[in-house]
């Protein structure tokens, strides 16, 4: 026993100097990946808890405070909103904290960059009291996470509009064949993904001896609006590229698939209630590996003063001189502070905490509702919506960024 207790001390204290070594190598350049590690984090503790957490849930009667106890899928998913709940507090009470950093000497900074040790330990917190919180707060947090998700998927089509345009530019200004052909196949496949999808989805969803009508508006809008976007893009007028049409064509594809799978299962026109376990997992891990990639597609983004993360209006260092002549090293570290910073902090802050919104609704099936019975409420309209109107601002935004200097002259786009 003595042996035993000896034994956990020495593994807590090396895995404290671990943790110590790694905090303390981060880096002002290596920040923005430690706020993705951390959120990537938060994502294994919530997969972890939604598949372990049940039981001992359980037995918290300010959470189990109902006169039936639910099924073992309330108490996991409940488990995820949670953890989800302390890391939107975590990531937007920072963002609060940074409004208004405009240069390096700020001394919220240096609360960005540095100070890990403290801000895991305060993260570990927050996330550890939201298992205090009553079960209202969570309906709640639930309710508005389903339009914080949204949002956020808003700031993914923002992104993938900024990726695809630059995609194209960089192949077409190669101005070699190659890349032109290259071009030209990859939007061949997407085209081919795009209208095959649509066929399954006429097969997973409009069944036979079935009033689908719902259903099959939302697929025929998706397919005109795929028509659109490439008859658009290559009018002369226009002049723009088949590739950036063909990405958000597909995209918008899977944001009508979405839709449609996020119905409720006893919903006759859902093909996908038999299967619903099976296809939920591939559309969890697909939608979870998304999430991760836009954050750090978005933390790295951040680094350039001209992207979406960028404050408006970033002032120029070197306004004032120092009284006192410095030597070259205090010069330089004057210059180093007087710098203004390359990306709103506050704004950063927000990706994160829609994205934690965001990936509860997925690993929770976008419902955590509990009924007078006690039992999980399945995914219902207005996660159905979400998807839907999702898809069609994708498609506004598009086609906005195509007409604009058309219509708009003598604007920069």
């Amino acid at each position: 026993m003595w042996a035993a207790s000896c034994l956990a001390s020495c593994c807590a204290a090396c895995a404290c100097d671990a943790c110590r070594t790694v905090v303390s190598g981060i880096s002002r350049r290596s920040a923005r990946i430690a706020y993705c590690g951390l959120f990537a984090l938060s994502l294994f503790v919530s997969w972890i808890l939604r598949e372990v957490a049940a039981p001992l849930m359980e037995q918290l009667p300010w959470i189990n405070q109902f006169h039936k106890t639910p099924n073992r899928e309330w108490f996991e998913t409940d488990a995820v909103l949670r953890v989800s709940l302390g890391n939107f507090l975590f990531f937007t009470i920072l963002s609060f904290l940074m409004i208004g950093v405009k240069n390096q000497r700020d001394p919220r900074d240096g609360l960005h960059h540095g100070g890990w040790m403290m801000k895991i330990i305060c993260w570990f917190i927050l996330v550890i009291l939201m298992f205090f919180v009553p079960n209202e707060i969570i309906s709640f947090y639930e309710t508005i996470s389903n339009f914080g998700s949204g949002l956020f998927l808003l700031i993914q089509v923002v992104l993938l509009l900024d990726f695809v345009h630059g995609w194209n530019d960089k192949w077409v200004g190669y101005d070699e064949q190659f890349w032109y052909v290259a071009l030209f196949i990859v939007s061949l496949v997407c085209y081919l993904a795009t209208f095959g999808f649509s066929g399954l989805l006429f097969h997973w969803f409009t069944p036979s001896g079935q009033d689908c009508g719902l259903n099959t508006f939302f697929i025929v809008m998706t397919l005109i609006l795929v028509i659109l976007f490439a008859i658009v893009a290559l009018h002369p007028e226009v002049g723009s590229s088949i590739l950036p049409a063909s990405v958000i064509s597909l995209y918008c594809m899977y944001l009508c698939y979405s839709g449609l799978a996020s119905e409720p299962r006893d919903y006759e026109c859902n093909g996908l209630h038999k299967h619903s376990k099976a296809i939920s997992t591939g559309t969890v891990t697909v939608g979870l590996l998304t999430t991760i990639l836009s954050v750090v597609y978005s933390a790295v983004r951040a680094g350039s003063s001209t992207t979406l993360l960028s404050p408006p209006s970033s002032p120029r260092a070197g306004g004032g001189k120092p009284l006192l002549p410095l030597d070259k090293a205090d010069e330089e570290e004057e210059e180093e502070k007087n710098k203004a910073v390359t990306y709103s902090y506050a704004f950063f802050h927000i990706i994160f905490s829609l994205a934690s919104m965001y990936s509860a609704m997925l690993l929770t099936g976008w419902s955590t509702s509990v009924g007078e019975s006690g039992k999980l409420v399945d995914v219902g309209w207005p996660s159905v919506w979400v998807r839907i109107l999702t898809a069609w601002v994708t498609a506004a935004l598009y086609m906005w960024s195509l007409l604009a200097p058309i219509l708009f002259p003598d604007r920069d786009f």
